[in-house]
């Protein structure tokens, strides 16, 4: 069948309003697993700095009944080690028109408001690579910015590397130094379960195995999670289980957590107590100074990464990343 000759359809229609959803579709990632983890704390100057202790080597301990002290049985003291890191600023800036911020919109009422949020949401974002990927601290002066040395940087002592891989890790108050990449290689559970007892030797729990896309695929993979556990939960519960989100040591229970803003090629093991971001400022956002027919902002914050005892978390680094 045809339509009547003289029928007036949408095809002819000039009036018609257009059909555009009030919803803003956007599926870009906005979880930072390593500051949700972390500590909050507050820094007072641009150089941060704290102190760490420790306590003296376990020894056999036998005295005699009623012996006297001597001078030369208290031993010297040892003062507490200090660190520092760098703050860093980073910041997202807005600019939004008066005509565009009165028009009436799908989606948002109001742009700037709708921007500033985007721009938020992109600032965690970036924070999150600049915390956890490789980069050494920078002093900075009136024409270099500041740059805070990230997590990859400070984990030297229980660093498993490959070939010429090596981590500086933190050598003076506010210096920490450069990473440089060996050859990469697969993720094995030796190499993990390496890691795992050197910080559980050092003090800490390393409850947390933090690692890129890949790696995460990787570890699930692992032997003991073989074809024999990949089963339903139960009769009634009707998922296919292929992850492994707790690894069980023999040094306790390790949540695996997949980031997509670090380097895929390490895989951290971290004791999340021990770290902390510490903001000199923390997030503002200002209004700029009118210069014409728009509104600007700008969202900024200042901070850097504390680790209370790096000794205390590791990392396996130049792993596969495909």
């Amino acid at each position: 069948m045809a339509a009547f000759l003289e029928t007036f359809d949408s095809y002819e229609a000039v009036g018609n309003r257009e059909d555009l959803s009030d919803v803003i579709y956007n599926i870009d990632p906005t979880e930072t697993p390593f500051q949700m983890m972390s500590g909050r704390g507050r820094a007072s100057n641009r150089l941060h700095e704290w102190q760490i202790d420790s306590l003296a080597t376990e020894a056999f301990n036998a005295q005699i009944e009623g012996d006297d002290i001597v001078t030369t049985d208290i031993p010297a003291h040892t003062p507490t080690t200090r660190l520092g890191n760098h703050t860093q600023i980073s910041r997202k800036l807005v600019a939004v028109s008066g005509t565009q911020e009165v028009i009436d919109k799908a989606g948002r009422k109001s742009e700037l408001a709708y921007q500033l949020g985007l721009k938020g949401k992109e600032l965690k974002r970036d924070m999150e690579l600049v915390l956890t990927q490789s980069n050494a601290s920078v002093a900075g002066d009136a024409t270099t910015a500041r740059e805070l040395g990230s997590l990859e940087n400070w984990l030297s002592t229980n660093a498993e590397h490959n070939g010429v891989g090596a981590t500086l890790g933190h050598t003076a108050i506010g210096v920490i130094g450069a990473v440089t990449d060996g050859a990469q290689r697969a993720l094995t559970e030796t190499l993990l379960k390496t890691v795992i007892q050197a910080i559980w030797t050092a003090g800490g729990e390393g409850t947390t195995v933090m690692v890129g896309p890949f790696n995460k695929t990787v570890i699930s993979s692992f032997v003991g999670h073989g074809n024999e556990f990949r089963r339903n939960v139960d009769t009634d519960d009707k998922r296919f289980v292929t992850s492994i989100d707790v690894y069980v040591s023999d040094f306790g229970d390790h949540k695996i957590v997949p980031n997509r803003f670090q380097r895929d090629r390490t895989a951290f093991v971290l004791t999340p107590r021990l770290w902390g971001v510490d903001y000199l400022r923390s997030f503002r956002q200002f209004a700029l100074s009118k210069t014409g027919d728009a509104e600007k902002r700008q969202l900024l914050c200042e901070y850097t990464l504390r680790s209370s005892n790096e000794a205390g978390s590791g990392k396996v680094a130049e792993l596969n990343t495909a």
